[in-house]
């Protein structure tokens, strides 16, 4: 009986897979639109206030436009670092998304019009809080077996 391919290339894609530079540019790519929806947040606060206001309403927008870009920035930045901290800066990427897409995306409120856009954005969204979960998951994992090491 014969080996199947998958068994012929498993060593050569497992050996990828354990490359750390691999892992950082999946953590970057995962990270990126945090990262780039911070930095244009902080270059431009007048319209990072504005956004609040028009996706969520809540106020005091200044508040809510800083803690926005200091959990995205501060988030990615935990992320792509890697390590013992990366599971914080995933679970506070996830738990921003899940409560801004509540707030901003909440299809089953829009009017028909704009429905269908929504939930694709908020289904979108849950994928994303999915991704970030698993990073945080297996960030915490990692740590929790380098602590007993």
């Amino acid at each position: 009986m014969s080996a199947s391919p998958l068994s012929a290339i498993q060593p050569a894609v497992e050996t990828l897979l354990g490359q750390s530079w691999l892992a950082l540019l999946a953590r970057s790519a995962v990270a990126l639109p945090f990262l780039l929806s911070g930095i244009a947040k902080l270059a431009d606060f007048g319209g990072a206030m504005a956004e609040v206001r028009g996706l969520t309403g809540l106020e005091p927008a200044v508040l809510f436009a800083t803690l926005v870009i200091v959990t995205q920035l501060g988030g990615s930045a935990l992320l792509i670092a890697g390590g013992r901290y990366a599971w914080i800066g995933a679970a506070a990427l996830a738990g921003f998304t899940a409560i801004a897409t509540l707030f901003a995306h909440a299809f089953w409120l829009k009017p028909a019009a704009e429905r269908f856009l929504h939930q694709n954005i908020f289904f979108e969204h849950v994928s994303i809080i999915g991704g970030l979960a698993l990073l945080a998951i297996l960030g915490a994992r990692s740590s929790r077996g380098a602590r007993h090491r």
